[in-house]
């Protein structure tokens, strides 16, 4: 089939031999694929790659496999390619980990069971985040929809294990006061998060590594202005108005 250019041949949802192996955790083929020629650039019906795929469902060994394949192969890939909803693969797998975090807060009464699935499923997208940006994945990527970087997303739920991995970046200075196409920094979009435990802990992580308090979006709002009247956010408040008084 390489010898034809037949080993890229999609069925009728536009996935090629290499999405299948990545949608069902088949490492070995998807490295012996890759190995081939299998181009991991071509997209499916929803404008998905093999990579967003991979980050999609969790398979975080396939993904890592991969991802040395294509390193080993000297293969030229853009790791930051779009699917259809303008998202890079690290977007989804930032998505994935927040859909996680939700679903495992809605559950909270669930059986030992579920628990230990919902943990193995966030750790797996954790993993792919993790992956991803060490194959020089952008951290200041936006989505072509509204503008939203990873750390934007992270920031929609006060995902502190994901806001701690993406300011660890050594570019995160450059990225942590970028705006949405609203002009909403991270720090807005935390601060506009309603009544969640780690928001206060998800603040200071910001201004640790450089958010600023006084940045305004295009409503003419900074970010504590969009904080919650109800609930305990009076310190977070006090917070961000001292900060932004200092500057």
């Amino acid at each position: 089939m390489a010898l034809s250019g037949t080993l890229d041949l999609p069925e009728h949802n536009g996935q090629t031999a290499l999405h299948i192996a990545a949608a069902t955790d088949q490492p070995l083929v998807v490295c012996d694929l890759l190995e081939y020629g299998a181009h991991v650039h071509r997209r499916d019906t929803w404008g998905r790659t093999p990579l967003h795929v991979c980050v999609e469902k969790g398979h975080v060994l396939c993904l890592q496999r991969m991802l040395q394949t294509l390193k080993a192969t000297g293969t030229d890939f853009d790791v930051d390619m779009v699917n259809y909803d303008g998202l890079t693969s690290l977007h989804v797998a930032v998505l994935a980990h927040n859909a996680t975090l939700r679903e495992a807060g809605r559950l909270k009464s669930c059986s030992g069971g579920e628990r230990e699935s919902l943990l193995k499923k966030a750790q797996a997208s954790l993993e792919c985040v993790k992956a991803l940006l060490q194959m020089s994945a952008s951290c200041g990527a936006m989505d072509q929809k509204s503008g939203r970087t990873g750390l934007h997303m992270a920031a929609e739920e006060a995902n502190t294990q994901l806001l701690s991995l993406l300011l660890n970046q050594p570019g995160s200075l450059a990225v942590v006061n970028l705006r949405t196409f609203s002009g909403n920094t991270a720090l807005h979009i935390v601060c506009a998060h309603q009544s969640c435990r780690s928001q206060l802990e998800a603040v200071h992580m910001l201004l640790r590594r450089g958010a600023d308090p006084g940045a305004r979006n295009y409503e003419n709002e900074l970010p504590y202005h969009l904080l919650p009247e109800r609930g305990s956010t009076e310190k977070i408040r006090q917070v961000l108005r001292g900060k932004s008084l200092h500057m």
